[in-house]
Protein backbone atom coordinates (compact mmCIF):
# COMPACT_ATOMS: atom_id res chain seq x y z
CA UNK A 1 0.00 0.00 0.00
CA UNK A 2 1.44 3.36 -1.04
CA UNK A 3 1.24 6.18 1.49
CA UNK A 4 -0.99 9.07 0.47
CA UNK A 5 0.83 11.80 2.35
CA UNK A 6 -0.12 15.43 2.89
CA UNK A 7 1.93 18.42 1.72
CA UNK A 8 1.74 22.14 2.44
CA UNK A 9 -1.36 23.58 0.75
CA UNK A 10 0.04 26.95 -0.21
CA UNK A 11 3.46 28.59 -0.20
CA UNK A 12 5.06 31.84 -1.19
CA UNK A 13 8.77 32.38 -1.83
CA UNK A 14 10.85 35.48 -2.44
CA UNK A 15 12.73 38.29 -0.78
CA UNK A 16 10.24 40.62 0.88
CA UNK A 17 7.28 38.26 0.66
CA UNK A 18 6.81 38.51 4.44
CA UNK A 19 5.12 41.83 3.68
CA UNK A 20 2.22 39.89 2.14
CA UNK A 21 1.44 38.02 5.36
CA UNK A 22 -1.36 40.44 6.32
CA UNK A 23 -3.14 39.85 3.00
CA UNK A 24 -2.71 36.09 3.34
CA UNK A 25 -4.18 36.03 6.85
CA UNK A 26 -7.08 38.32 5.98
CA UNK A 27 -8.57 35.44 4.00
CA UNK A 28 -8.77 33.37 7.20
CA UNK A 29 -10.39 35.98 9.46
CA UNK A 30 -14.16 36.05 9.90
CA UNK A 31 -16.66 37.84 12.14
CA UNK A 32 -17.01 34.70 14.25
CA UNK A 33 -13.26 34.06 14.36
CA UNK A 34 -11.26 37.27 13.81
CA UNK A 35 -8.28 36.34 16.01
CA UNK A 36 -4.90 35.23 14.72
CA UNK A 37 -2.47 33.83 17.29
CA UNK A 38 1.16 34.70 16.53
CA UNK A 39 3.66 32.29 18.12
CA UNK A 40 6.98 34.13 17.84
CA UNK A 41 10.51 33.35 19.05
CA UNK A 42 11.23 35.78 21.90
CA UNK A 43 14.64 36.55 20.39
CA UNK A 44 12.72 39.05 18.20
CA UNK A 45 11.16 40.95 21.13
CA UNK A 46 13.48 43.91 20.67
CA UNK A 47 14.21 43.42 16.97
CA UNK A 48 12.73 45.29 13.96
CA UNK A 49 10.76 42.19 12.97
CA UNK A 50 8.42 42.82 15.89
CA UNK A 51 7.05 45.95 14.26
CA UNK A 52 6.49 44.11 10.97
CA UNK A 53 4.15 41.50 12.43
CA UNK A 54 0.65 42.35 11.07
CA UNK A 55 -0.98 42.34 14.51
CA UNK A 56 -4.62 43.42 14.76
CA UNK A 57 -6.43 44.59 17.89
CA UNK A 58 -8.20 41.25 18.24
CA UNK A 59 -5.01 39.18 17.81
CA UNK A 60 -2.89 37.39 20.38
CA UNK A 61 0.91 37.57 20.40
CA UNK A 62 2.73 34.79 22.27
CA UNK A 63 6.46 35.25 22.75
CA UNK A 64 7.89 31.76 23.16
CA UNK A 65 11.26 30.77 24.54
CA UNK A 66 13.11 28.04 22.67
CA UNK A 67 16.39 28.04 24.59
CA UNK A 68 15.38 24.45 25.28
CA UNK A 69 13.65 22.19 22.80
CA UNK A 70 9.82 22.13 22.96
CA UNK A 71 8.33 20.11 25.79
CA UNK A 72 4.84 18.68 25.98
CA UNK A 73 4.27 20.62 29.21
CA UNK A 74 5.06 23.89 27.39
CA UNK A 75 2.66 23.00 24.56
CA UNK A 76 -0.10 22.29 27.08
CA UNK A 77 0.62 25.60 28.84
CA UNK A 78 0.44 27.59 25.61
CA UNK A 79 -2.72 25.78 24.52
CA UNK A 80 -4.42 26.65 27.81
CA UNK A 81 -3.32 30.25 27.38
CA UNK A 82 -4.91 30.42 23.92
CA UNK A 83 -8.10 28.74 25.11
CA UNK A 84 -8.43 31.25 27.95
CA UNK A 85 -7.87 34.16 25.56
CA UNK A 86 -10.50 32.78 23.19
CA UNK A 87 -12.98 32.44 26.05
CA UNK A 88 -12.39 36.07 27.00
CA UNK A 89 -13.02 37.06 23.38
CA UNK A 90 -16.11 34.81 23.24
CA UNK A 91 -14.69 32.79 20.36
CA UNK A 92 -14.56 29.01 20.16
CA UNK A 93 -11.29 28.94 18.22
CA UNK A 94 -8.87 31.41 16.64
CA UNK A 95 -8.90 31.97 12.90
CA UNK A 96 -5.37 30.61 12.78
CA UNK A 97 -1.95 30.11 14.35
CA UNK A 98 1.21 31.59 12.82
CA UNK A 99 4.65 30.36 13.88
CA UNK A 100 7.50 32.84 13.29
CA UNK A 101 10.96 31.51 14.13
CA UNK A 102 13.13 28.44 13.71
CA UNK A 103 12.23 24.77 13.84
CA UNK A 104 11.32 24.72 17.54
CA UNK A 105 9.02 27.73 17.22
CA UNK A 106 7.34 26.23 14.17
CA UNK A 107 6.91 22.95 16.05
CA UNK A 108 5.24 24.80 18.93
CA UNK A 109 2.86 26.50 16.49
CA UNK A 110 2.00 23.15 14.92
CA UNK A 111 1.44 21.52 18.29
CA UNK A 112 -0.81 24.28 19.64
CA UNK A 113 -2.90 24.26 16.45
CA UNK A 114 -3.44 20.52 16.94
CA UNK A 115 -4.15 20.61 20.66
CA UNK A 116 -6.82 23.30 20.32
CA UNK A 117 -9.01 20.73 18.55
CA UNK A 118 -7.86 17.53 20.30
CA UNK A 119 -8.57 16.93 23.97
CA UNK A 120 -6.07 16.05 26.68
CA UNK A 121 -2.35 16.55 27.01
CA UNK A 122 -0.03 16.58 24.01
CA UNK A 123 1.76 13.63 25.66
CA UNK A 124 -0.96 11.23 24.50
CA UNK A 125 -0.38 12.14 20.86
CA UNK A 126 3.36 11.49 20.70
CA UNK A 127 3.61 8.83 18.03
CA UNK A 128 2.26 8.12 14.57
CA UNK A 129 -1.25 9.11 13.42
CA UNK A 130 -2.83 9.47 16.86
CA UNK A 131 -4.48 12.82 16.13
CA UNK A 132 -8.22 12.41 15.43
CA UNK A 133 -9.39 15.97 14.59
CA UNK A 134 -7.95 18.45 12.08
CA UNK A 135 -5.92 21.34 13.47
CA UNK A 136 -6.97 24.96 13.17
CA UNK A 137 -5.45 26.80 10.21
CA UNK A 138 -1.71 27.18 10.80
CA UNK A 139 1.04 28.96 8.89
CA UNK A 140 4.84 29.12 9.18
CA UNK A 141 7.34 31.90 8.66
CA UNK A 142 10.86 30.42 9.04
CA UNK A 143 13.61 32.70 10.35
CA UNK A 144 16.12 29.82 10.29
CA UNK A 145 16.45 27.18 7.59
CA UNK A 146 17.47 23.56 7.76
CA UNK A 147 15.11 21.61 9.99
CA UNK A 148 12.44 21.14 7.33
CA UNK A 149 9.83 21.84 10.03
CA UNK A 150 8.06 24.14 7.59
CA UNK A 151 7.12 21.19 5.39
CA UNK A 152 7.15 18.11 7.64
CA UNK A 153 4.23 16.21 9.18
CA UNK A 154 6.00 16.11 12.53
CA UNK A 155 6.14 18.38 15.55
CA UNK A 156 9.03 17.13 17.68
CA UNK A 157 8.32 17.23 21.42
CA UNK A 158 10.07 16.05 24.56
CA UNK A 159 7.68 14.45 27.03
CA UNK A 160 8.19 13.06 30.51
CA UNK A 161 9.17 9.63 29.17
CA UNK A 162 10.38 10.16 25.61
CA UNK A 163 11.30 12.55 22.84
CA UNK A 164 8.95 11.74 20.00
CA UNK A 165 7.02 13.77 17.48
CA UNK A 166 3.33 14.16 16.91
CA UNK A 167 3.34 12.63 13.45
CA UNK A 168 0.15 13.29 11.52
CA UNK A 169 -1.15 14.59 8.21
CA UNK A 170 -3.00 17.17 10.31
CA UNK A 171 0.35 18.53 11.51
CA UNK A 172 1.36 19.86 8.08
CA UNK A 173 1.14 23.63 7.69
CA UNK A 174 -1.61 25.13 5.54
CA UNK A 175 0.62 28.02 4.43
CA UNK A 176 4.36 28.67 4.37
CA UNK A 177 5.97 32.07 3.82
CA UNK A 178 9.57 31.62 2.65
CA UNK A 179 11.37 34.98 2.76
CA UNK A 180 15.18 34.59 2.53
CA UNK A 181 15.64 38.08 4.00
CA UNK A 182 14.43 36.76 7.37
CA UNK A 183 17.30 34.29 7.80
CA UNK A 184 20.07 36.73 6.86
CA UNK A 185 20.87 37.80 10.42
CA UNK A 186 21.06 34.35 12.01
CA UNK A 187 24.12 33.76 14.25
CA UNK A 188 26.85 31.90 12.36
CA UNK A 189 26.97 28.75 14.50
CA UNK A 190 23.18 28.51 14.77
CA UNK A 191 22.89 28.86 10.99
CA UNK A 192 25.47 26.11 10.53
CA UNK A 193 23.92 23.60 12.92
CA UNK A 194 20.43 24.18 11.56
CA UNK A 195 21.78 23.78 8.03
CA UNK A 196 23.48 20.54 9.06
CA UNK A 197 20.13 19.16 10.10
CA UNK A 198 19.14 19.50 6.44
CA UNK A 199 22.43 18.08 5.18
CA UNK A 200 22.14 15.04 7.46
CA UNK A 201 18.46 14.61 6.44
CA UNK A 202 19.68 14.26 2.87
CA UNK A 203 22.50 11.82 3.59
CA UNK A 204 20.25 9.59 5.69
CA UNK A 205 17.44 9.68 3.15
CA UNK A 206 19.64 9.08 0.11
CA UNK A 207 21.48 6.17 1.75
CA UNK A 208 18.44 4.63 3.42
CA UNK A 209 16.58 1.45 2.53
CA UNK A 210 13.34 3.44 2.07
CA UNK A 211 14.85 5.40 -0.83
CA UNK A 212 12.67 5.89 -3.90
CA UNK A 213 12.69 8.18 -6.93
CA UNK A 214 10.51 10.78 -5.20
CA UNK A 215 12.78 11.06 -2.14
CA UNK A 216 15.89 10.87 -4.28
CA UNK A 217 14.80 13.75 -6.52
CA UNK A 218 14.27 16.12 -3.60
CA UNK A 219 17.19 14.77 -1.56
CA UNK A 220 19.77 15.13 -4.31
CA UNK A 221 18.80 18.74 -5.00
CA UNK A 222 18.78 19.63 -1.30
CA UNK A 223 22.18 17.98 -0.86
CA UNK A 224 23.64 19.92 -3.81
CA UNK A 225 22.32 23.19 -2.37
CA UNK A 226 23.85 22.41 1.04
CA UNK A 227 27.18 21.69 -0.63
CA UNK A 228 27.07 25.07 -2.36
CA UNK A 229 26.15 26.93 0.82
CA UNK A 230 28.67 25.30 3.16
CA UNK A 231 31.58 24.46 0.86
CA UNK A 232 31.53 27.37 -1.59
CA UNK A 233 31.11 31.14 -1.52
CA UNK A 234 27.75 31.89 -3.16
CA UNK A 235 26.06 35.32 -3.04
CA UNK A 236 22.52 33.96 -2.74
CA UNK A 237 23.30 31.45 -0.01
CA UNK A 238 20.26 32.37 2.10
CA UNK A 239 17.91 31.70 -0.81
CA UNK A 240 19.64 28.39 -1.52
CA UNK A 241 19.63 27.31 2.14
CA UNK A 242 15.94 28.10 2.46
CA UNK A 243 15.14 25.93 -0.55
CA UNK A 244 17.50 23.18 0.65
CA UNK A 245 15.53 23.04 3.88
CA UNK A 246 12.23 22.78 2.02
CA UNK A 247 13.50 20.11 -0.39
CA UNK A 248 15.20 18.20 2.42
CA UNK A 249 11.93 18.10 4.34
CA UNK A 250 10.14 16.86 1.23
CA UNK A 251 12.75 14.16 0.73
CA UNK A 252 12.03 12.52 4.07
CA UNK A 253 8.26 12.91 3.64
CA UNK A 254 8.29 9.75 1.53
CA UNK A 255 11.26 8.05 3.20
CA UNK A 256 12.92 8.56 6.60
CA UNK A 257 16.03 9.75 8.39
CA UNK A 258 18.47 7.38 10.07
CA UNK A 259 21.11 6.69 12.71
CA UNK A 260 22.12 10.28 13.50
CA UNK A 261 18.57 11.42 14.12
CA UNK A 262 17.68 8.33 16.14
CA UNK A 263 20.63 8.85 18.46
CA UNK A 264 20.34 12.64 18.68
CA UNK A 265 16.89 12.18 20.21
CA UNK A 266 18.56 10.39 23.12
CA UNK A 267 21.01 13.27 23.63
CA UNK A 268 18.18 15.78 23.57
CA UNK A 269 15.97 13.87 25.98
CA UNK A 270 18.61 13.17 28.62
CA UNK A 271 21.12 16.01 28.22
CA UNK A 272 19.03 18.74 26.62
CA UNK A 273 21.25 18.98 23.52
CA UNK A 274 19.58 20.98 20.74
CA UNK A 275 18.54 19.03 17.69
CA UNK A 276 20.93 20.48 15.10
CA UNK A 277 23.92 20.33 17.44
CA UNK A 278 22.96 16.82 18.54
CA UNK A 279 22.72 15.58 14.97
CA UNK A 280 26.15 17.05 14.21
CA UNK A 281 27.76 15.55 17.31
CA UNK A 282 26.39 12.09 16.51
CA UNK A 283 27.05 12.26 12.77
CA UNK A 284 30.72 12.99 13.39
CA UNK A 285 31.08 9.42 14.77
CA UNK A 286 29.13 7.58 12.06
CA UNK A 287 31.85 6.88 9.46
CA UNK A 288 30.94 3.17 9.40
CA UNK A 289 27.39 4.01 8.29
CA UNK A 290 27.84 7.14 6.16
CA UNK A 291 31.55 7.32 5.18
CA UNK A 292 31.28 9.82 2.31
CA UNK A 293 28.79 12.03 4.12
CA UNK A 294 30.86 12.18 7.31
CA UNK A 295 34.02 13.00 5.34
CA UNK A 296 32.28 15.88 3.58
CA UNK A 297 30.72 17.03 6.86
CA UNK A 298 34.21 17.32 8.35
CA UNK A 299 35.22 19.50 5.38
CA UNK A 300 32.25 21.74 6.11
CA UNK A 301 33.31 22.08 9.73
CA UNK A 302 36.74 23.31 8.62
CA UNK A 303 35.36 25.58 5.89
CA UNK A 304 32.89 27.23 8.27
CA UNK A 305 35.29 27.38 11.21
CA UNK A 306 33.06 25.35 13.51
CA UNK A 307 34.33 23.32 16.46
CA UNK A 308 31.96 20.64 17.66
CA UNK A 309 31.30 20.25 21.40
CA UNK A 310 33.32 17.33 22.73
CA UNK A 311 33.00 15.09 25.75
CA UNK A 312 29.31 15.78 26.33
CA UNK A 313 28.68 12.27 27.66
CA UNK A 314 31.90 12.07 29.69
CA UNK A 315 30.08 12.58 32.99
CA UNK A 316 26.90 10.73 32.07
CA UNK A 317 25.95 7.96 34.46
CA UNK A 318 25.19 4.43 33.31
CA UNK A 319 21.53 5.14 34.03
CA UNK A 320 21.57 8.21 31.80
CA UNK A 321 23.21 6.29 28.98
CA UNK A 322 20.59 3.55 29.29
CA UNK A 323 17.80 6.12 29.02
CA UNK A 324 19.44 7.56 25.90
CA UNK A 325 19.55 4.09 24.39
CA UNK A 326 15.89 3.51 25.28
CA UNK A 327 14.78 6.75 23.63
CA UNK A 328 16.84 6.02 20.55
CA UNK A 329 15.45 2.51 20.14
CA UNK A 330 11.86 3.80 20.20
CA UNK A 331 12.44 5.27 16.75
CA UNK A 332 12.11 1.98 14.89
CA UNK A 333 11.31 3.43 11.41
CA UNK A 334 14.57 5.39 11.50
CA UNK A 335 16.63 2.30 12.28
CA UNK A 336 14.85 0.25 9.63
CA UNK A 337 15.48 2.94 7.02
CA UNK A 338 19.16 3.06 7.97
CA UNK A 339 19.89 -0.64 8.32
CA UNK A 340 17.00 -2.64 6.87
CA UNK A 341 14.37 -4.90 8.40
CA UNK A 342 17.05 -6.91 10.21
CA UNK A 343 18.33 -3.80 12.00
CA UNK A 344 17.89 -5.25 15.50
CA UNK A 345 20.58 -7.84 14.76
CA UNK A 346 22.90 -5.16 13.40
CA UNK A 347 22.50 -2.36 15.92
CA UNK A 348 22.08 -3.75 19.42
CA UNK A 349 22.08 -1.91 22.74
CA UNK A 350 25.81 -2.49 23.24
CA UNK A 351 26.75 -0.78 19.97
CA UNK A 352 24.50 2.19 20.65
CA UNK A 353 25.84 2.46 24.20
CA UNK A 354 29.43 2.40 22.93
CA UNK A 355 28.71 5.16 20.40
CA UNK A 356 27.18 7.37 23.08
CA UNK A 357 30.23 6.82 25.28
CA UNK A 358 32.53 8.01 22.45
CA UNK A 359 30.77 11.38 22.44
Amino acid sequence: MFRNFKTVNRMIFGRGCFNQLDDILSEQRSKQRPTIVFVVDDVFKDKPLRERIPLKETDLLLWVNVDHEPKTSYVDQLTDQVRQAMAERRQDLPAGIVGIGGGSTMDLAKAVSLMLTNQGSSVKYQGWDLITHPAVYHAAVPTLSGTGAEVSRTTVLTGPEKKLGINSDYTVFDQVVLDPELIAGAPREQRFYTGMDCYIHCIESLEGTYLNAFSQAYGEKALALCQEVFLEEVPDSDDKLMMASFFGGMSIAYSQVGVAHAMSYGLAFELGVHHGIGNSIVFDYLEEFYPRGVAEFKQMLVKQGIELPRGITANATDEQIERMVNVSLMLEPLWENALGKDWRNIMNRERIRALYRRM
